[in-house]
């Protein structure tokens, strides 16, 4: 029987220290260094041979050096939307596309009497109106429903 060879027993820390980093892996440690440099923990120089060789690793060992110095990042909890922001924001886009209706309905109509050598009637209110009073008639729904 053949012998088999021997496989130096090792921690599972020199282990990872020798694995294979994945560009993910250089990302990481490259957004880490970003961040560091916005906090003010490096300086410029710094950042860039750290990144440099966060480029040039190959190994989670080559990495690891990189950040040792620097503290872990507190996870920040995801900013929860403000329902009344959104709210306004919906409100501005829906009278945004009025506005940009009765430019459009209101050209024509000035092309239109142009055209004709004549003023004609200002049909645009009337489209203009009803789409009015539907946005109006929303918003003041909405606050009743709100109070």
């Amino acid at each position: 029987m053949a012998a088999r060879p021997s496989v130096d027993r090792v921690s599972p820390e020199t282990d990872r220290a020798r694995m294979r980093i994945s560009d993910a892996d250089r990302s990481a440690v490259a957004d880490r260094l970003r961040i560091a440099v916005d906090e003010g923990r490096l300086d410029l120089t710094d950042y860039d041979e750290r990144l440099r060789s966060v480029y040039a690793a190959s190994t989670f060992g080559e990495l690891q050096p990189l950040t040792a110095d620097l503290p872990a990042v507190e996870p920040r909890p995801p900013a929860q939307p403000d329902a009344a922001a959104e709210e306004r924001r919906k409100w501005r886009n829906e009278w945004r596309d009025w506005l940009g209706g009765a430019i459009i309905m209101i050209a024509i109509w000035a092309t239109t009497s142009l055209v004709s050598g004549e003023l004609i009637d200002f049909w645009p209110a009337i489209p203009l109106g009803i789409w009015a009073a539907v946005l109006l008639a929303g918003a003041l729904d909405g606050r009743k429903g709100k109070g």
